[in-house]
């Protein structure tokens, strides 16, 4: 995959954003505090740009995209720390006032991807929990629930936000399994549960999956996976492509959705396509397959237009983190079960740059659509260095953290040889999961 200078400059402008509010958490934090800061970095290596602020704090942009300080301590010219007596630093401080210190940056990563979320939804609307109508065929259909109350959790797993929904519909079991949805009354605020069960019927089918997703400039649906035996075991289409119409009809019409799934008289429709900007046009004969209805769960679309709605999109943004750990916690819980690959675990620098690049260099999609890409990436990824900065890794805050609750708990300072030992582990993890971010990234990249 090539990717464009434009995607790089984003991924820079991401990550130095990101680790600039990160850094500034602490900064604050210890300002507050009335704690001496000496040196703020924002990234490594040589610095391309130096300033000293009036209260002599020593600012510096450097060269190289990973990683970001701050410094609380003086150095002398061999590099050691000096010791002082000093009550302003850091090291001199009361256990509570370091420990607020090291969760500064990584709450102000979350307090930034609640805030980027905040804007997203205000200006292109969010996704509630509050389920919509279901149309006729599909399991929900034949449940008895309200229209418009809110779902908390799915086989007993506490939903969040849409992310949690969107999370158990794709991975969570399989569409042959009856799927049990707990339900919150909007009026009375009283929980019951609905059971969804699949219906299976041999079909003729055209042999793709799409996402629903029509916001694009061909108003189209994107391929996501085509099955084998599409076409008759002679498949024409391919991931990426976008499906504008079916027998004429374009798929934004619901008469061109029932036409596709409808076995109608003959065997075969007209799918009007576009490749690369090309749009092609070409019969594709349905197959004999084993057809699950649809779940049918579709959730209510909210806009930003008053207060109230205001504090739902605020209420969604919140959640967000919270979604965001559970699946995580979920999502390694599938790899030990062995339903997921250990390798699409973990990201680093050329994951985070193809995800960035996917969006940016995708000349089908407009530009609002892929700000609203970007800001979502960076939303995640924000959070997501909340929880990696927690990881008790030397040069992260989950170290200092670690120390400085054994501290409290013992009652004394770690002592030497502990903190030796701890750094030494930390260290050897930290750069096993650079190998493994580095490595999982290329493995994504060539299985595609």
């Amino acid at each position: 995959m090539d990717i464009s200078f434009w995607s790089i400059l984003v991924v820079v402008l991401m990550l130095g954003i990101l680790v600039t509010v990160h850094e500034l958490g602490h900064l604050w934090a210890a300002l507050l505090l009335r704690i001496k800061a000496f040196e703020v970095s924002i990234f490594v290596g040589p610095k391309l740009i130096a300033w000293k602020s009036k209260s002599g704090i020593d600012f510096s942009l450097r060269a190289i995209p990973m990683g970001a300080y701050v410094r609380f301590s003086e150095f002398d010219e061999e590099g050691k720390v000096i010791e002082s007596e000093d009550s302003a630093l850091l090291i001199n401080q009361p256990r509570w006032k370091r420990l607020l210190v090291a969760l500064a940056g990584p709450i102000m990563n979350v307090l930034l991807g609640v805030i980027i979320m905040m804007v997203m939804f205000c200006t292109f609307g969010f996704a509630t929990t509050n389920i919509y109508k279901a149309y006729e065929g599909t399991q929900l259909y034949e449940c008895d629930y309200n229209e418009g109350d809110s779902i908390v959790a799915i086989n007993g797993v506490r939903v969040f936000s849409y992310l949690d929904i969107q999370y158990e519909l794709g991975n969570g079991q399989s569409q042959h399994d009856n799927m049990v949805v707990t339900l919150k009354d909007n009026e009375t605020n009283e929980q019951y549960d609905i059971t969804l069960t699949p219906e299976f019927t041999t079909k003729l089918l055209i042999g793709f999956s799409h996402y629903d997703d029509t916001d694009n400039k061909y108003n189209g649906w994107e391929i996501i996976s085509v099955e084998e035996n599409q076409n008759d075991g002679d498949p024409f289409l391919e991931i990426g492509d976008y499906i504008v119409a079916i027998d004429g009809i374009p798929v934004t019409d619901p008469e061109g959705v029932e036409r596709l799934n409808s076995t109608g008289e003959g065997s075969s429709v007209l799918i009007e396509y576009v490749r690369n900007g090309v749009t092609y046009e070409q019969e594709s004969v349905r197959s004999m397959m084993t057809y699950s209805n649809d779940r049918g769960i579709s959730l209510e679309a909210g806009k930003v237009k008053s207060f109230g709605s205001f504090f739902e999109a605020l209420k969604t943004a919140i959640s967000m983190p919270l979604s965001i750990f559970n699946i995580s916690f979920r999502s390694i819980g599938d790899v030990f079960e062995g339903h997921e690959e250990v390798y699409n675990m973990v990201s680093g620098p050329v994951g985070i740059t193809t995800a960035v690049s996917d969006v940016v260099d995708n000349v089908d999609h407009s530009v609002m659509s892929k700000l609203k890409n970007i800001l979502f990436l960076s939303s995640i990824i924000s959070i997501a260095l909340c929880f990696s900065n927690l990881l008790p890794i030397p040069g992260l805050d989950g170290i200092q953290i670690v120390m400085i609750v054994v501290e409290m708990i013992i009652g004394r300072p770690v002592s030497d040889n502990v903190e030796k030992l701890l750094t030494a582990v930390g260290f050897i993890v930290l750069i096993g999961l650079m190998i493994f971010a580095f490595a999982s990234d290329i493995i994504r990249i060539l299985i595609g």
